[in-house]
């Protein structure tokens, strides 16, 4: 049995059709209060509700599984997310339950440049989250993801929403030289499947990222070109943006970029480009090739 924590998120929701489809057996471990519009359709699901400080709806959540993917994540919250609480106090507590229920395997989602000493908070979260795991005793994969992208992210949707209510003028963190290595969802998933059948990913940190290093400005205008919307994009100090977009969240409901961006945009996020073909045998898809949900999301 396969638990899936995160399963009604954006990469936990392709995860679990993955899953069904391939007629694994999974569980769906369901924080209370969760919107039952983001359950998935599948129509046989093993699920279990449980916020994770509940220490015996995880007992009960853990019998009889052998492989968790921990997907949970707090990027969406944005100001109001807890890291510690929810990187930190909530893993550790799960990865001790994990192991006393003798759990095969643990897969977890961490991203480029976490490190336990790191400036940036969701950074040095996912630094001190991967230490837990390494010492927990459990068989670890962690793998460090790029800038995800597909439908239903929180990553290029966004953007084209800024994008689309910019009055003709988008600011860009710094001169938007930082480099990302945007990843297709469907191939980092394929990657996780995958990667359960094989051994040489057990006890391993592997960085994964898509086929190319692209400047962040070139992200947004490539975002800015499927919508078919012309701006002009401004460079613009990174603090002081960073500074504005904390305002406008806590005053504007459901703005569109969050916190978190700034510890993404900070520095260069990337790994090798050959990450994908060489750890797993999967050549990632292009960018500008996979975006033709944008003008469908916006419309929603």
């Amino acid at each position: 049995m396969i638990l899936v924590t995160g399963g009604t998120g954006f990469i936990g929701g392709y995860l679990v059709r993955h899953l069904a489809e391939l007629g694994k057996p999974y569980r769906l471990l369901l924080q209370p209060g969760i919107d039952q519009q983001n359950l998935p359709r599948q129509t046989k699901m093993d699920v279990t509700v449980s916020s994770l400080n509940d220490e015996r709806g995880l007992k009960s959540a853990l019998q009889g599984v052998e492989v968790i993917f921990h997907l949970v994540g707090v990027e969406r919250a944005g100001v109001r997310a807890d890291l510690m609480e929810t990187e930190v106090s909530y893993l550790d507590r799960l990865t001790s339950l994990a192991a006393e229920a003798g759990v095969r395997r643990f897969f977890y989602l961490s991203h480029l440049g976490a490190d336990r000493a790191s400036a940036y908070g969701l950074m040095k979260a996912k630094g001190v989250a991967e230490s837990i795991i390494r010492k927990s005793g459990l068989i670890y994969t962690i793998i460090r993801s790029s800038m995800v992208y597909g439908e239903g992210d929180n990553f290029t949707i966004n953007l084209a929403k800024l994008i689309k209510m910019s009055p003709g003028v988008v600011l860009v963190p710094g001169d938007g030289s930082t480099l990302v290595q945007p990843l297709w969802v469907e191939d980092l998933v394929t990657s996780l499947i995958w990667a359960l059948d094989m051994p040489r990913t057990e006890n391993a940190i592997i960085e994964v990222g898509g086929p190319e290093h692209l400047p962040f400005l070139d992200v947004m205008k490539l975002i800015g070109s499927q919508l078919q919307k012309k701006r002009r994009y401004v460079a613009f100090n990174a603090l002081q943006l960073s500074f504005l977009t904390q305002f406008l969240e806590n005053r504007i409901k459901g703005f569109p970029t969050t916190v978190f961006w700034m510890d993404y945009l900070a520095e260069n996020r990337t790994c090798d480009l050959d990450s994908m073909p060489r750890n797993f045998g999967i050549n990632p898809a292009r960018m500008k090739h996979k975006l033709d949900y944008l003008q469908t999301a916006l419309r929603r």
